[in-house]
């Protein structure tokens, strides 16, 4: 499967994604990303609330209602300038404090790394909290999260977050094994957003990880 989608971002995500990040301007790039990161605060929020983080939950709450509104659906930041910052959570992240173990390391088809307890947190945000979901009727382009206009912000977004990682491309190239250097970058990654990035000082003990990152 990590070969599948090498294959697959060498043949269409990379070459779309330098076309993107060369020829849109960067006021234009910077609204596609904001409305994506809008359209996951319902996600965060509830997630917020799951993991007991209620001035979190307000904060973010705040961050989607302003910025949908008067940001114009997302595409203007002007939350995080009155004060109110960005945080990301998901189910997984919430699975991992409620104690869930983390289950083998999985790459999945496109979607890249991933663990069996982060794989099973993408079906809620899928099908729960994705304001995509309010996309019920579309009679000139297909029917609902099966239409062609769906479809087409999935495209879009993934092409987004694809230009965003351009720049570490040459990084991995450098990698004798890449799939090693990815994996364990998404370890560290999912440790860092689960503990929210904790002191290195602080020492974590192994019967925490174990809990976190169990095979």
């Amino acid at each position: 499967i990590f070969s599948f989608n090498q294959a697959v971002d060498d043949s269409a995500f990379r070459p779309v994604s330098e076309i993107y990040r060369r020829r849109l301007p960067q006021s234009l790039k910077l609204s596609v990303s904001n409305f994506f990161i809008n359209l996951g605060e319902p996600t965060t929020i509830l997630n917020d609330v799951l993991q007991g983080k209620a001035r979190q939950a307000i904060n973010d709450g705040a961050r989607f209602v302003i910025n949908t509104t008067l940001g114009l659906f997302g595409l203007l930041d002007l939350a995080t300038p009155l004060g109110l910052p960005y945080h990301r959570e998901d189910y997984g992240q919430t699975l991992a404090l409620w104690g869930i173990p983390s289950g083998p390391y999985l790459v999945l088809p496109i979607l890249g790394p991933s663990n069996a307890r982060d794989a099973a947190g993408k079906l809620p945000a899928l099908f729960l909290t994705d304001p995509l979901l309010l996309i019920t009727n579309e009679p000139y382009l297909g029917a609902g999260r099966y239409g062609l206009l769906h479809a087409g912000f999935r495209a879009l977004h993934a092409i987004d977050l694809r230009a965003q990682l351009l720049g570490l491309d040459p990084l991995i190239e450098l990698q004798l094994d890449p799939y090693l250097f990815l994996r364990e970058s998404y370890r560290q990654n999912r440790f860092n957003a689960i503990t929210d990035n904790w002191n290195e000082h602080l020492k974590v003990s192994s019967s925490i990880e174990d809990i976190l990152f169990s095979d």
